[in-house]
């Protein structure tokens, strides 16, 4: 059955009390459009899960939501944006896939079909120099691939994580925890400018216009980043952190979890090394880290990276020396000694094995294993 959406309808309908996502999508599933679950019996209501008689008979003689339905869209005018809903063709298909995906969707600027291909970044509002450092080279390493990047526009890690994609010419998608006019926090207000004018990306909110930045937000807020990114990575985040939230909703929903791992004595590390010590999350060093695990979500946009050459092929006893050495500096004498061998030979095949650019030779016939 095809499903006809008008956003007017759609909207009035959500404004009734007591109707939230999961009966919005029950109930447009059951009668394929908004405006014909407004106007349905309340016998033909309760035919839907969820419905009882006491919620179909409001549902049924609601007459309010005119005047809100105007309000909505007058103040989504006033600052360019849009509405995307669930039953839309460019609606994220990633986060279509999680339990409870928000059926409406309030955007400014633009959401592309490659931005799918996203990983989200976040972490603490208020990173060590440390964390600012990895926030920064991890979001413009992975824009350079072409690598989406999804944060909450928060103060710390994700204000810096967005600005990074920005300043790579990569795209960003900024999700908030208040609506589209009330941009939080309010310094922010430039970034999302930025983010708008410059085809960059967009800023998503699942909240009605005129919705403060109240905490609950937040968290529902969480869900949708981890839920439009094949991997999360949080930077830094200590036990009660809010991206401990994110990381929670990234393991509900199957996704990747990727921590930065901290110093075992700094508070804003502890939610991330424990995370890695439990085996919720892995431990990323370099962003080949998080290439390597996605590599088969993210394979349409990334090019393909150069194979490791093979190793030179090694003769009998230029294998036995090889083995021998290590990377820190070894005496001509000790590796004859160790690998058998007269130390006129050892000589001749170390020369050879430096050749074949595997060993470098340093003052006073020091060897080591490059």
């Amino acid at each position: 059955m095809s499903v006809s959406i008008n956003i007017p309808d759609l909207l009035r309908l959500a404004s009734i009390p007591g109707i939230g996502a999961y009966r919005i999508r029950s109930l447009i599933t059951h009668f394929s459009s908004a405006k014909e679950v407004l106007q349905a019996s309340p016998r033909n209501l309760v035919r839907v899960e969820g419905i009882d008689k006491k919620l179909a008979s409001f549902i049924a003689h609601y007459k309010d939501g005119e005047s809100f339905v105007e309000e909505q869209l007058s103040r989504l005018n006033k600052v360019n944006g849009r509405i995307i809903t669930l039953w839309d063709e460019d609606y994220p298909p990633l986060l279509k896939k999680i339990y409870d995906p928000p059926v409406i969707l309030f955007v400014r600027g633009m959401i592309k079909k490659d931005d799918q291909y996203s990983v989200a970044i976040v972490g603490t509002r208020n990173p060590t120099q440390y964390g600012k450092l990895a926030a920064e080279k991890f979001a413009k390493e992975l824009s350079t691939k072409g690598v989406c990047i999804i944060s909450g526009l928060a103060r710390g890690v994700d204000t810096i994580a967005h600005t990074a994609a920005l300043q790579s010419g990569g795209r960003t998608v900024s999700v908030i925890g208040s609506s589209l006019d009330h941009i939080y926090p309010a310094e922010n207000k430039k970034l999302v400018d930025q983010i708008e004018e410059q085809d960059r990306g967009a800023v998503v909110s699942e909240f009605f216009m005129d919705t403060k930045p109240d905490p609950g937000n937040f968290p529902r807020r969480n869900r949708i980043i981890s839920g439009m990114s094949f991997g999360t990575l949080i930077i830094e985040s200590d036990l009660n952190g809010g991206a401990m939230i994110t990381a929670t909703t990234a393991i509900d929903q199957n996704r990747e979890l990727f921590c930065l791992p901290g110093n075992i004595s700094e508070k804003k590390s502890s939610g991330t090394n424990k995370l890695i010590k439990l085996g919720e999350a892995k431990l990323v060093q370099t962003v080949d880290d998080i290439l390597d695990e996605l590599e088969i979500s993210l394979r349409p946009i990334l090019t393909p990276r150069k194979q490791k050459n093979s190793p030179p092929a090694l003769t009998i006893f230029e294998q036995k020396i090889f083995d021998v050495l290590s990377e820190e500096p070894m005496h001509i004498d000790l590796i004859s000694e160790q690998s058998g061998l007269l130390p006129s030979d050892t000589l001749v095949n170390l020369l050879s094995i430096e050749f074949k650019s595997l060993v470098r030779q340093l003052p006073g016939k020091f060897f080591v294993k490059i």
